[in-house]
């Protein structure tokens, strides 16, 4: 592991040792714990507006999957 140095200010500072103390963990972890949930939401949201664009560059549904669409679809009442 490498060791960082990160300025917080002192009420993020507070937040995250109440945080920790809540968690029974250190800080170290709890950092580490947040960047890496923080990271796999980057990684979702560029997976995602991946998709978008390709729905966007490709929006029509090809026959054989409208096809179905009209055999999932909620009967009118």
């Amino acid at each position: 592991m490498e060791t960082i140095q990160v300025m917080l200010d002192a009420a993020l500072l507070r937040a995250m040792d109440e945080a920790a103390k809540r968690a029974r963990t250190n800080r170290s972890a709890l950092v580490r714990r947040a960047l890496r949930e923080h990271l796999k939401r980057v990684k979702i949201k560029e997976l995602e507006a991946r998709d978008r664009a390709g729905y966007e560059k490709y929006p029509e549904v090809p026959s054989e999957a409208a096809d179905w669409e009209q055999e999932i679809a909620w009967p009118e009442p």
